[in-house]
């Protein structure tokens, strides 16, 4: 990132870039187009990306804030004109119950006051059509991602003693790692270091050439990447979903999904037919119905926008079980609470402070 970062900074040529980064975008880019589904529109901020978040911020409030204000008013407004319609209308039924007195000058009274009533709903109608119409802020999708409890796992999740894997040419280990309850364990390194292969051996998926690798009793491991698998398919994202969790009814599937940004524009779709950011969504979707105590998270940032990763780092501070985090992401590195961290490079690895 460093080398991508420099040459950005001394291209004298205009540079697009499409990037979730922040911390790099941060560093490098002097302005911002955003395609706002909130206001629904296209929007360019100048000044680099935090000044971007500070103008989207406020922008945000001030339409929301447009909104509320307009239709308050309205409803002040068409509340009048329902009252001054109703007295108007109960005015002409006196009227006409006294049509036949000859009490002339009371008749006079109700008409000129029934007339009154309606002019003044006429002037609040007016008031209603001249209003500027201000269409309501589009309401972002909130992740509201907490992981259904576990059982509580051994205070050992899982231990490498002398750990070695090698494929072809490279070699990882020997490891000699222990990861306790409640640890919240930054991997990083460089690519092709060994963080995907550490991952496989520490997890049991694959068996270590040399040592040993033990998980403790009690461990549920939920990892997106694998939830994300399940739904490639043909079959619509409600279905591959609910088969995951047979006990659970439908409409408790489809509210689960919705509180992930899953609607039914989404939900009836083939999952195949989802972009990686929406099935990424239902992936931990599934994690919160299953419920684990020990979750992984590779490269979360890859296939979701700025807002869910952001709402996923808040998520993450409610988590009370084991969490290992692989990620490139400087700021989800600096924003997520971390207790230990992992470096791991040409397949050795190495403790390091978590900060």
């Amino acid at each position: 990132m460093d080398l991508l970062e420099e040459f950005v900074e001394d291209a004298k040529a205009p540079i697009v870039v499409v990037s979730h980064d922040r911390e790099f975008l941060a560093r490098t880019v002097t302005s911002v187009v955003e395609i706002d589904r909130s206001l629904q529109r296209i929007t360019t901020y100048g000044g680099g990306y935090e000044a971007y978040l500070e103008e989207r911020s406020v922008a945000r409030q001030h339409a929301r804030q447009s909104y509320e204000q307009y239709s308050g008013r309205r409803s002040e407004l068409e509340a009048r004109a329902r009252s001054q319609r109703a007295w108007m209308e109960k005015g002409v039924k006196n009227a006409r119950r006294k049509a036949k007195d000859n009490d002339k000058i009371g008749r006079k009274f109700r008409s000129e006051a029934t007339e009154k009533q309606a002019a003044k709903a006429r002037q609040s109608e007016r008031l209603i059509e001249r209003l500027e119409v201000i269409d309501e802020p589009r309401k972002e999708w909130q992740l509201q991602f907490s992981i259904a409890p576990a059982p509580r796992s051994g205070e050992i999740v899982t231990v490498a003693r002398a750990a070695s894997v090698s494929r072809g040419d490279f070699t990882l280990g020997p490891i000699d790692v222990q990861l306790n309850l409640r640890d919240r364990v930054a991997v990083t390194g460089p690519n092709g270091g060994g963080k995907s292969t550490l991952l496989s051996l520490i997890l049991g998926r694959i068996p270590p050439d040399t040592g040993l690798v033990s998980i403790g009793n009690g461990v549920v491991i939920g990892e997106v990447d694998q939830a994300r698998a399940l739904f490639e398919g043909e079959d619509p994202l409600v279905v591959a979903f609910a088969r995951e969790v047979p006990d659970w009814p439908t409409a408790e599937v489809r509210t689960l999904l919705a509180k992930f940004g899953l609607g039914v524009h989404q939900v009836m779709r083939p999952a195949a037919s989802l972009s990686p950011g929406e099935r990424t969504r239902a992936s931990l979707a599934l994690l919160q119905a299953r419920g684990v105590n020990l979750l992984v998270l590779d490269e979360p940032t890859n296939h979701l926008d700025l807002p869910a990763i952001e709402q996923l780092e808040e998520a993450l501070e409610s988590f009370d079980g084991t969490l290992l985090l692989v990620t490139h992401d400087r700021r989800m590195l600096d924003t997520v609470r971390l207790t230990r961290r992992w470096n791991i490079e040409s397949g050795a690895l190495e403790e390091i402070a978590p900060d």
